[in-house]
């Protein structure tokens, strides 16, 4: 009876330890200005298998945590540019950069917040 138990308490610890490896937290360059910027910026990183994002307006940098399994940095890069914010690895359309509201064009450096 103890043998069983010990089996099946590996069988279910095991799955759960094996989960933990592909937790992966990156620090990312985001352009932005302020916190219209923060709350689109986070939204649009927010693809399936992250886990928890936070970007810095004063450093430009969102960190994001999520499960590698799921999801990738060029995944999350892709969708932010999409909602018109560009990283080094990825630049932002014009049609996608247009559409933001004028205090978040970044390109300009006029948001007054």
């Amino acid at each position: 009876m103890k043998n069983l138990i010990l089996i099946l308490s590996l069988l279910f610890t095991l799955p759960a330890i094996a989960q933990d490896n592909d937790i992966v937290t990156k620090k990312l360059r985001v352009d932005g200005n302020c916190g219209e910027c923060k709350e689109r910026i986070e939204a649009a990183a927010f693809v399936k298998g992250v886990k928890k994002v936070d970007w810095d307006s004063h450093t430009d940098t969102l960190t994001v945590t999520y499960r590698s399994s799921k999801t990738n940095e060029d995944e999350i890069l892709k969708s932010v540019a999409a909602a018109g914010h560009s990283s080094p690895q990825y630049e932002a359309s014009e049609k996608a950069y247009k559409k933001l509201p004028t205090c978040c064009k970044y390109k300009t450096e006029d948001c007054k917040h």
